[in-house]
């Protein structure tokens, strides 16, 4: 009786350390399903978007193509605590906030010189092998574009 007492209790301890390390479900490489997304003509994608641990953050790095065809690589390092953290390489944002609505949605927000100049919500799939992403994009004179992409984890 002791004996299955305490492999009963060992084997609760496990599952919840298992589910406690396990992988937040955005974490992994996102690879843009061209066939599927909507764009507004003259805006940019994001081809490949890869969310990885980085210590206690979590590092986003983006290879697309900009509004012009012009390739684009940008690499954001921060929490999904809806502050804002620095963007490196798009010239259309300096900082860029996560904030996570529940284990499947993240609302996002990307400014320019303290101006918003993205916002949006992924939304990755029950069984996590797919995610979609609401876009919307203001430029600098005050218009809007809207996209909705769809990415398949590699």
């Amino acid at each position: 009786m002791k004996t299955r007492t305490i492999l009963g209790s060992l084997l609760v301890f496990f599952a919840g350390l298992a589910l406690c390390l396990a992988a937040d479900i955005t974490t992994g490489t996102w690879k843009l399903n061209e066939g599927k997304s909507q764009f507004s003509p003259g805006t940019g994608k994001n081809m490949t978007v890869v969310y990885e641990a980085a210590g206690d953050n979590m590092k986003v790095t983006v290879d697309g193509i900009d509004k012009d065809g012009k390739a684009i690589h940008t690499e954001w390092t921060g929490k999904f605590d809806g502050k804002d953290y620095p963007v490196t390489g798009n010239p259309n944002e300096d900082v860029r906030s996560y904030t996570k609505v529940d284990d499947h949605k993240l609302d996002f927000a990307s400014k320019s010189g303290g101006k918003t100049s993205a916002i949006g919500r992924v939304v990755v799939s029950t069984d996590g092998k797919s995610r979609t992403v609401n876009t919307t994009v203001t430029d600098s004179s005050g218009k809007k574009a809207s996209s909705v992409a769809i990415y398949d984890k590699q």
